[in-house]
Order: C-alpha cells, then sequence, then structure tokens
C-alpha cells in the first residue's frame, strides 16, 4: 500500500528483522503491555470497596478491553506490519488521521510509561524506603527506564523469552495470597469497614488503564511468527489470563473483610502482612509480592519500549520524523535510536503523581483507540475484499457496535478529567491541548516532505 507516495509493504518494514516470537511470547508480552500483575488496583479498592472494585474490574474488560481485541485482531491479521495501528489507520482513512493515530499513541505514551517506573519506586519505597528517599527515588526511575532500553536493544527475542520467564514469577506469590485468603475467609471474618471517601469514576478511570494496551501489540506484527494466527489466538488469551489475575486476588481479600480504607498505591505487600497478621509467613509474602511489583512495574516498562519504540521508527521510514530514528541494529533488528530517544522522552514526566499520569494516558491513548475502531469500519467500507483471517462478527454492524462501549467508556474518562488539575489548568484542558496540536504539526511535516 502507498501512504504519501510511500510503500508500507511487508519487506521493508520486517528489513534487518532475523529474530521472531511466537504465540507463548506474544501472550506473555500482552500480558505484561496490558496488565503486568495486579499491581496498580489498590486505587480501584480505596475508591470502590470490594464489591464496587470486583463489578468494575468484571464489567470493564466486557466493554473496554474485548472489543479492542478484536479489532485488533481483525485488523492485524489484515495488515500484520511492524507499526501496528499508524499503519491500518493510514490505510483506512488516509495519511493525515494515520499520522493523528500515532501523534496520540506517541504523546499519549510520555504519560503511560512514567508510570511503570512511578510503580516501581512505589513497591521498592514499601520494601527498602531509604532507597527511594528524596532525589534516589527519580533516580531509580530514570536508571529503570535505561536499563530496558538497553535491554530491548537485543531484540524482540530477548524481550519476549523474559516476559514468560518474569510472568509465572509475578504471579506466583498472588496465588498464594488469593488461596490462604480463601481459607481465612472459610474459617470466618469480621464484619466489613464502611467506605470513607467513595470516588467510583475515579475507580473506573484506574481500571481502565489496568485494562489499557491490547493495541500497542500491533507495533510489533512484522516480528511476529505467523501474525495472521497469533494474534486472534494471543488476544483471547491474554484478555482472560488479565481478568483472572485482577479478580481472583481482590475476590479473595474481599473475603476477609479487611479495611478497603487502608488500600493505597503500592499496598499489596501491606494487604499480605495484614491477611497474614502480620506473622513471619505474611512477611516472607509480603517481601515476594514487593518483588513481584518490581518484575511487574518493570516487564511493562519492558514490553511496552518493545512496543511503542517501533512507532517513531515507522514515522521515520515515511519521512515524518528525521531519518536517524528509522536505523535498526544490524543482528537484533531493533531499532535502537528511536529506543534511546523514546527513553528520555518518557524520564521527563517522572515527576508527575500516579493519579495524574492515569487521567493524562487515559485520555490520550483512549482517544486514538476510538480512533482506531472508526478505522476498522472505515476499513471494511472501503476494501471489503480484503483477506482478514479474523473478523469481527457482526457484519459491518458488528464492527461498528464493538466501538460504541469504548467511547462512552471514554467520556467518562473526560468528566473525570475535568476534575484533575495539573499547575494552572485542568487534564482536560491540557488532554485537549496535546491532541489539537498533531494537526498543524502533521501539515508542518508534511510540507517539509514535500519541499
Amino acid at each position: 500500500m502507498a501512504i504519501g507516495g510511500q510503500q508500507l509493504g511487508a519487506t521493508r518494514r520486517d528489513a534487518g528483522v532475523s529474530k521472531r516470537i511466537g504465540l507463548l511470547s506474544l501472550i506473555a508480552a500482552t500480558y505484561f503491555i496490558v496488565a503486568g500483575g495486579p499491581f496498580g488496583l489498590e486505587d480501584i479498592v480505596s475508591k470502590s470497596g470490594y464489591t464496587g472494585a470486583i463489578l468494575i474490574l468484571l464489567i470493564t474488560p466486557l466493554i473496554w478491553s474485548l472489543p479492542t481485541a478484536l479489532m485488533v485482531s481483525e485488523m492485524t491479521s489484515a495488515v500484520p506490519e511492524e507499526g501496528g495501528y499508524y499503519v491500518y489507520v493510514s490505510r483506512a482513512m488516509g495519511p493525515f488521521w494515520g499520522f493523528q493515530e500515532a501523534w496520540l499513541s506517541l504523546i499519549g505514551s510520555v504519560f503511560d510509561m512514567a508510570i511503570y517506573p512511578t510503580l516501581f519506586v512505589e513497591y521498592l519505597g514499601h520494601f527498602a524506603p531509604q532507597i527511594t528517599a528524596g532525589w534516589r527515588g527519580p533516580a531509580v526511575g530514570v536508571t529503570l527506564i535505561a536499563v530496558c532500553a538497553l535491554w530491548n536493544m537485543l531484540g524482540v527475542r530477548a524481550v519476549g523469552g523474559s516476559a514468560v520467564a518474569m510472568g509465572f514469577i509475578l504471579l506466583a506469590p498472588f496465588a498464594v495470597l488469593a488461596a490462604y485468603a480463601g481459607w481465612t475467609h472459610a474459617a470466618g471474618a469480621s464484619a466489613s469497614t464502611p467506605l470513607r471517601n467513595v470516588d467510583f469514576l475515579g475507580g473506573i478511570l484506574v481500571a481502565m488503564w489496568n485494562y489499557m494496551g491490547w493495541d500497542n501489540t500491533s507495533t510489533i506484527a512484522g516480528e511476529v511468527d505467523q501474525p495472521q494466527r497469533t494474534y486472534p489466538v494471543a488476544m483471547a488469551a491474554a484478555v482472560g489470563l488479565v481478568a483472572v489475575s485482577y479478580v481472583l486476588p481482590i475476590a479473595a481479600v474481599a473475603g476477609t473483610r479487611l479495611d478497603p480504607n487502608a488500600w493505597s498505591t503500592g499496598g499489596w505487600a501491606d494487604v499480605a502482612r495484614a491477611i497474614f497478621h502480620h506473622s513471619t509467613a505474611g512477611e516472607i509474602l509480603a517481601v515476594a509480592i514487593t518483588a513481584g511489583g518490581l518484575i511487574g512495574a518493570a516487564g511493562s516498562l519492558n514490553t511496552l519500549t518493545l512496543a511503542l519504540s517501533r512507532l517513531p521508527a515507522v514515522l521515520a521510514d515515511d519521512g515524518y520524523l528525521p531519518r536517524v530514528l528509522s536505523r535498526r541494529h544490524p543482528r537484533t533488528g531493533a531499532p535502537w535510536v528511536a529506543i534511546a530517544v523514546c527513553a528520555v522522552s518518557w524520564a521527563v514526566c517522572l515527576g508527575f503523581s500516579f493519579t495524574k499520569l492515569i487521567v493524562l494516558d487515559v485520555l490520550l491513548t483512549g482517544s486514538s483507540i476510538v480512533l482506531q475502531f472508526v478505522a476498522l469500519v472505515a476499513l471494511r467500507i472501503r476494501e471489503p475484499e480484503l483477506k482478514r483471517p479474523y473478523r469481527v462478527p457482526g457484519g459491518l454492524l458488528g464492527t461498528v457496535a464493538i466501538g460504541v462501549p469504548p467511547a462512552v467508556l471514554l467520556i467518562v474518562a473526560i468528566i473525570r478529567n475535568q476534575a484533575e488539575p495539573i499547575g494552572p489548568i485542568n487534564a482536560l484542558v491540557l488532554g485537549l491541548i496535546l491532541i489539537l496540536m498533531g494537526a498543524p504539526l502533521y501539515w508542518w511535516r508534511a510540507r517539509q516532505r514535500a519541499s
């Protein structure tokens, strides 16, 4: 296909890529891109209570994750090229909208990728506060970003293989916690404690972030074995794995009637200590969960670096960004210059709070996801005969219908963003300013390419 006079064929996208990942590695990478364990869910409990949190975590994947996974499965199986959503939005709606998709994703990633070092520092602070005190916290975050950037320069197989091992390690402590909490519930528990500060919309916003990122896996389609068959299976398996790993531990702890007001960001270790009544076993499990939190944050940052760094490289291929960003490592195929530049930009937002990062990320990345749903419908209309190894069921009406629930949730996020101040303005105003910057940037770069 041609975009802006340049060919976006699989040959050019795959240049230099000699190693690919298979189904298991893609499932693990998708899990880390979307979830990285149950970490980050604590605020849902403190804002919504146990019953509210479980309902949010059960309903959100049905109206947010599943539609996105279905959309990604069809679009990636039909257009399995490096660059993912940028490529298929451009194909469906033209280069202007493809650039807007890339802009929204990249600017959203600046806030999204600062979340994981922030969580890493939060969990490390629960375990060893002296390490993260003062200037040491940001320094730890920057170091983590640098390590993940270097790791990604080893190539897609190094990142995918490590995701499988890290997934088993981080989920094991939660299996123990859920089993013990379930046994404690069976033995009897005290009365529940009322929630002091209810923020149901805030809980939904956090859940949206925890279930977001399915589309990011599309950017590495050129580095996946048999992507037409692998993506639909990987998406289905990852949706189930994410939902179970989120709901099961919270549901088990809910039965113990632990005070929901005690939950806080990075507080899973404190939950484990309370469930085990501050015994030695509880302390050991708390350390294991803290280590899992560190692994989860690092694993998510690592796999998202893999996914997001491909986007500026592909934009550089097409002349929208400096050509130097398209340079790939001759042995691993990794876009090493794009990885390094992305790492520097992500470190800039480390000073933002967890909540501010989430509200901006959900607004910007959520807008990019809605644009992808529009592209799904547009491509069905423009190219009805395009080979689609997987198709969203229900024909054209089905493709339209699955985009409605995510759009409604995005409206909820917009409402919530009005209440989050960032300096003299709120998150909604800042987000809209960033969104609107995409159009003049496209026209500026298009004129430069034409000259």
